[in-house]
């Protein structure tokens, strides 16, 4: 999420060298980044929905190497026990549909 509250993220739930690196020249990083903030914001939106604190489990948004955007998940390992048990009851009550 951005704006104000971003400060409230540094936390310790940093994802070591996920924006460490060297930079291709000619790579467009930013249009995968936002691409993958886009989904990241929407998934954090979800997460506090759901009743979980972004200081505990949260997207991240990224690009890799290729420039290409990637999400991925920081969190403390109670709070992604609690995700994962949350997202089997659903995949459950789908019929194990995803």
């Amino acid at each position: 999420m951005s704006g104000a509250g971003e400060d409230r993220l540094s936390d310790g739930l940093d994802i070591p060298d996920s924006n460490s690196g060297l930079w291709v020249s000619g790579v467009d990083y930013i249009a995968g980044w936002r691409l993958s903030r886009g989904s990241a914001d929407r998934f954090n939106r979800a997460l506090l929905a759901a009743g979980f604190e972004l200081s505990e489990v949260r997207a991240v948004a990224s690009t890799n190497e290729e420039g290409r955007g990637v999400v991925r998940m920081a969190g403390w390992p109670a709070a992604v026990e609690r995700l994962a048990v949350l997202l089997e009851k659903l995949a459950d009550s789908q019929g194990g549909r995803t």
